[in-house]
């Protein structure tokens, strides 16, 4: 879906390591601004004027970690404007799987972990606050495909 935004919206992308039964998520540490550095976060962006929320997403990952991915699920969000961040904007999270290259902390991280898809691993990092109610969606929302024959 493509439209004219009259207020930012930020995509975030939890990167699974596989499509159908996944069993860890890659988290992205941030290096700058300085109120965020050291804190976890999914990885994206601000989606630009007339231009999808997954088209965003995509060009958000490869500019943040030189790869390409496949933008799968929507993570629910407690309203249809997305999960609400501290600045006053709203976040959309999708799970996604990279289909080419390998992972690098080009931009805004500086460094990147995969972790298992449990609530104690998740939680041991030090999440933006704003992400920690994504991450417990996530689980819930995953736990049917991680568990099914």
């Amino acid at each position: 879906m493509q439209r004219s935004l009259s207020q930012p919206v930020v995509v975030g992308a939890a990167i699974l390591d596989d499509a159908t039964r996944p069993t860890q998520m890659l988290a992205a540490r941030r290096k700058a601004p300085k109120s965020l550095a050291g804190y976890w976060e999914f990885p994206g962006g601000k989606v630009e004027d007339h231009e999808s929320f997954r088209a965003g997403l995509r060009r958000e990952v490869s500019e943040e970690l030189g790869v390409h991915v496949e933008v799968l699920d929507l993570i629910v969000a407690p309203s249809e404007d997305g999960w609400p961040l501290d600045n006053g904007m709203n976040m959309h999270v999708y799970t996604a799987v990279i289909t080419s290259g390998k992972p690098q902390p080009l931009i805004e991280h500086d460094r990147l972990v995969w972790v298992a898809l449990n609530d104690a691993e998740l939680h041991a990092l030090e999440w933006i606050p704003a992400d920690r109610p994504i991450i417990d969606a996530i689980l819930r929302q995953l736990k049917p495909t991680r568990t099914s024959a």
